[in-house]
């Protein structure tokens, strides 16, 4: 069955996208957002659910027996101060929708719209409405606080928009899509003297710089060039005069890696390099790692069906099914650790490229909330037919 959005529908949705995009929300803090959303999903005569992990909402269609899915969209902003001169620009200095979140509401909103009026599919869709995306762990407390036992589902799905892929181009990828996320602070501890008579001292500084040069050999020569992975060190900080040595630099940074295997090896390189460095240089050096977010793995079984869906939707030109990974992260990870399913990646690029996610001045491509529905509308269907 095609499926495609109505002009008066599209234009109904583009409305309530920036209205979400003039008032963002912080993680947990989408209480504005989830009551927009638990009033539209009402208003299609749905079965509304709110106070999941917090904010959540979970709106349920039946349609008779049969299995159930559930659609999943996140509803949070970051904290950046927006710059991309939109008449809707955000109202609350300090915090916008710089990943898109606004316009994943509005497309899954939209998709309960087309299935509400549907009565040629049977089974049960939960519509996931998630709060606290943006490494706040969101998704893993919506599956702690019991998600899929409140709401049973044969799978799970996501979808994210992407800019740097043109508009109406659906891509994902059996396994690993999106990477682990871990976070780690070094403090080196050293002792303070005249910046004029180190040798007195003990000098952190040099010994920080040198563990920063030893991180980036633990991909390039410890680790196979056939695995990805990323150490970046995003934080120095250490003394405050001109003239002395302080006596501790802190380091931060991330870990980002596709494997669980190539995760806990650099987990434990660390362990051991970071002291041992340190200490070459008379210092001390202590290493506090947090693991975050698992890497984001479709089920192999869920990408055909997910591509599949994306040909009943006429304004979807292109489906790649062997998209190079990104080595971002997603919480949507703790959903398909515990429930069959996967993620997509909808293209946004129209004529003029899209700003990148988590750009001051990134706005979503509204001319996706004609796509994004309809495909929404013909996954549920493809999955319950599946």
């Amino acid at each position: 069955m095609t499926t495609h959005v109505p002009p008066d529908l599209a234009a109904r949705l583009v409305a309530l996208r920036h209205d979400l995009h003039a008032f963002p929300e912080l993680a947990f803090e989408e209480t504005r957002t989830a009551d927009v959303v638990a009033r539209e999903l009402a208003a299609l005569g749905l079965k509304v659910t709110t106070g999941l992990a917090g904010t959540g909402v979970v709106g349920t269609l039946h349609r008779g027996g049969g299995p159930a899915i559930g659609l999943r969209a996140d509803m949070d902003a970051l904290p950046i101060l927006e710059a991309s001169g939109v008449a809707y620009a955000s109202r609350t200095p300090g915090t916008m929708h710089a990943c898109g979140h606004d316009g994943h509401v509005a497309m899954l909103l939209g998709a309960a719209h087309l299935l509400a009026a549907d009565r040629d599919f049977t089974g049960t869709v939960h519509f996931i409405f998630q709060p606290a995306e943006e490494c706040a762990g969101g998704g893993r407390r919506m599956v702690e606080d019991g998600l899929f036992t409140a709401f049973p589902c044969k799978s799970v799905w996501g979808l994210h928009n992407w800019p740097g892929l043109p508009l109406g181009t659906l891509a994902t990828r059996p396994g690993a899509i999106m990477a682990s996320m871990d976070t780690f602070e070094i403090r080196v501890r050293g002792a303070g003297t005249h910046a004029a008579m180190p040798h007195l001292g003990i000098d952190p500084c040099t010994a920080a710089a040198e563990i920063v040069l030893a991180l980036q050999t633990i991909v390039s020569r410890r680790l196979s060039p056939l695995a990805p992975a990323v150490v970046s060190v995003t934080q120095m900080h250490g003394g405050d005069a001109w003239n002395v040595v302080p006596d501790l630099v802190t380091l931060r940074g991330t870990v980002r890696c596709l494997g669980e295997t190539e995760r806990r090896t650099i987990a434990d390189l660390m362990a051991r390099m970071v002291p041992g460095i340190a200490a070459s240089h008379g210092a001390q050096a202590e290493l506090d790692y947090f693991e975050g977010y698992p890497a984001t793995v479709n089920w192999a079984d869920a990408v055909p069906v997910a591509l599949a869906a994306g040909a009943h939707v006429p304004a979807i030109t292109r489906r790649v099914g062997d998209v190079e990974p990104s080595m971002a992260a997603e919480d949507f990870a703790y959903m398909l650790q515990a429930c069959p399913g996967a993620y997509v990646w909808l293209g946004v690029d129209g004529a003029r490229p899209s700003k990148p996610l988590h750009n001051p001045a990134y706005d979503f491509n509204d001319d996706a909330l004609a796509i994004g529905p309809a495909y929404w509308a013909a996954l549920a269907r493809q999955a319950l037919a599946a």
